[in-house]
């Protein structure tokens, strides 16, 4: 079954013949998602220049019963944004819908819309000394919308939470064509039920969010990053503990780090080097930062790492002694997911666990993953001030990719296992989309599920946005 053309005609004249796109070329970069996992049709994609042609889409596809699939930079890791195979889904791209409306430094906030690029917006706030502090590795290209739809979290959720707890308020484009224009910069609101925070986190399945009013912070005045080098999780969890103490809300970043993806970064990412003179089982990479001044930030670091060597937990460490330096430490983290490809076939987690069962986390997951494919290779690293791993395996030297990525389904089922019995979460911070949305239905209680079905019904009773995600 394919949508009537009569019906794509008047979906195109919405926004103009130049941002309808339906040749297969200009269509191929909205159907393809970067890890390859996710094939989708469609067999248009529109490029919405205004809240007012999101709205008049939307009406037209609820009187249609039309299926819209909202898309932003396209980095989801879950199928989130991606239509399905059976090419009757329109793909809506947020991505000109890119100004940055207002800047307002005595609230400490910005107001930008949906497609703003999130690098542009960092860059944005830090030329008015302020600081936007969500970070991700795939900033230069995802998008506002998307990272408040996922519920982003990345390095700086240790200090200043994930996406949701950014967001003062939105502008949402309901399934019906409605505006919901929550655009309020409070702080404080106990009006009624936050409903704002439905659509944060909620993957394009209740409304399509065109605007956001998202918290900015003073910018730090000093700001210091160390590699630090350790011999277990367990010596890592300690030093975290006493960052903590001796550092306090200056604790802006902890990233547990094995040997392993540091390897494969050294291997495969041009430009790279061990930031330390030998090789290391398990590393940190830390920040504290320090609104008074760089002296009060660099002295912190100074004294928790005096602290740490003298505890024994602390083999080797080293300060970034300038900005390239410290630029050059994040590069390697922030390349560990790529930096996995040549490698061969790579089975993800995303999880989260109380953070003092890391420790235990890794220990009985190391097994796990052994008995399910002896030699695969543990890749993990990951934001462990807030108990969330990246924790991959890839495929053992010289084995069949295809054949491997076949153990996809037992490989998640015995991590997860371990997850769950250590009260954790499966999905960290890069949603549930596609990929995790049976899982999800089959082992939270079946009161979630019910709840979460008379959402979706309340809000998109057609059923047409973005259907087959997350519930």
């Amino acid at each position: 079954m394919t949508i009537d053309p009569a019906l794509l005609d008047r979906f195109a004249a919405i926004v103009g013949a130049a941002h309808a796109l339906r040749q297969a070329d200009d269509i191929a970069p909205y159907q393809e998602e970067p890890r390859g996992l996710f094939g989708g049709v469609t067999p248009l994609v529109l490029r919405p220049g205004s809240v007012d042609e999101v709205s008049r889409i939307m009406a037209l596809a609820s009187e249609t019963g039309t299926p819209i699939v909202p898309q932003g930079g396209n980095t989801g890791l879950v199928g989130g944004q991606m239509p399905d195979e059976n090419g009757e889904e329109i793909v809506l791209s947020l991505s000109r819908l890119n100004r940055i409306r207002e800047i307002d430094t005595s609230s400490n906030t910005a107001t930008v819309e949906a497609g703003v690029v999130l690098q542009v917006l960092q860059e944005a706030a830090a030329e008015k000394d302020r600081l936007f502090p969500l970070a991700l590795g795939s900033q230069g290209s995802c998008q506002i919308g998307g990272n408040l739809s996922s519920n982003a979290g990345g390095v700086g959720a240790l200090a200043y939470g994930t996406a949701r707890d950014l967001c003062l308020g939105v502008e949402v484009v309901l399934p019906t064509g409605e505006v919901f224009d929550d655009l309020r910069k409070l702080k404080k609101d106990n009006t009624g039920y936050d409903l704002k925070d439905l659509f944060v986190g909620g993957e394009g399945t209740l409304g399509i969010i065109t605007a956001a009013v998202v918290r900015l912070f003073p910018m730090p005045r000093g700001r210091e990053l160390a590699w630090v080098a350790l011999s277990s999780p367990e010596d890592a969890l300690a030093l975290f503990a006493m960052a903590n103490d001796r550092a306090g809300g200056g604790l802006t970043a902890f990233e547990l780090i094995e040997r392993t993806p540091l390897a494969f970064t050294l291997a495969h990412v041009p430009g790279t080097s061990d930031p330390l003179a030998e090789a290391h089982p398990w590393y940190v990479m830390l920040e504290i930062s320090s609104g008074r001044s760089a002296e009060d930030a660099r002295a912190s670091m100074e004294d928790l790492l005096t602290g740490a060597y003298e505890a024994g937990l602390v083999a080797d460490a080293a300060i970034a002694q300038n900005e390239t330096q410290a630029a050059s430490f994040r590069h390697l983290r922030e390349s560990m997911s790529e930096a996995q490809r040549p490698e061969g076939g790579s089975i993800k987690h995303d999880i989260s666990v109380p953070v003092a069962a890391i420790p235990a986390f890794i220990a009985r997951a190391g097994e796990a993953v052994q008995a399910v494919s002896p030699g695969c290779r543990v890749v993990c690293f990951g934001h462990m001030g807030d108990g969330n791993l990246h924790y991959n395996i890839s495929q053992p030297v010289g084995a069949d990719k295809r054949d491997y990525l076949a153990l996809y389904r037992p490989m998640n089922d015995a991590v997860h296992a371990i997850v769950r019995d250590l009260g954790g979460s499966f999905s960290a911070e890069h949603g549930i989309g596609r990929m995790k949305r049976d899982e999800l239905i089959a082992t939270q209680p079946a009161i979630a599920t019910d709840l979460m079905r008379r959402v979706k019904r309340a809000f998109d009773p057609a059923g047409i946005m973005n259907p087959g995600k997350v519930i």
